[in-house]
């Protein structure tokens, strides 16, 4: 094409696009290989690509790590960088989350700790709902300046203690309000 007459002409079938987008490796869909040799040659792969993560992740960044890795084709378990080198940063690790009052959960732990905090919340809520309707109950009692017969003692109990507890916080609002 022709521009104008301080330009350059210029072919487009030697015009080279610079890729920006390259191609990316499909998602691999993650399901057991039950060909032995196709999965062992998978463990092989990956395992060295791991290993070589974990290299450079130390030289790159300068801090310890390690990788332990079990073996499913042999008794054999493999350790990065070496036993010694292993234990050192298992032992740091270990003592780190001493020192620092750091908890370390598993999964099953988290799971526990997050069920026991929802009873407790839902304890409370139910508590909170049980002195709600205890409160409108007294609302219609009073409006009805009767008690039905079928009131237990242990609701003219919980009655009473609501009864302080209403009176307690109005005093609490009042008595600022007294100095004036």
């Amino acid at each position: 094409k022709t521009l104008g007459e301080n330009t350059a002409t210029i072919d487009s079938s030697f015009l080279i696009i610079p890729n920006y987008f390259p191609m990316t490796r499909k998602k691999v869909k993650l399901a057991f290989i039950s060909d032995d040799s196709a999965r062992k040659a998978t463990y092989k792969k990956r395992k060295k690509g791991i290993l070589k993560k974990v290299s450079e992740l130390t030289i790159l960044c300068g801090i310890p790590a390690c990788a332990i890795i079990s073996n499913p084709f042999d008794s054999k378990t493999e350790v990065w960088p070496d036993l010694d080198g292993a234990k050192q940063v298992i032992e740091r690790y270990q003592s780190s989350s001493v020192i620092d009052g750091t908890k370390n959960v598993n999964q099953e732990s988290f799971l526990l700790q997050r069920i026991t905090k929802a009873r407790e919340h839902l304890k409370k809520l139910k508590n909170e709902n049980h002195e709600k309707e205890m409160n409108i109950r007294m609302i219609e009692y009073m409006k009805k300046k009767d008690l039905p017969d079928d009131v237990s003692v242990s609701d003219l109990k919980e009655f009473e203690k609501l009864v302080e507890k209403n009176v307690k916080e109005i005093d609490s609002k009042i008595a600022p309000g007294s100095l004036d």
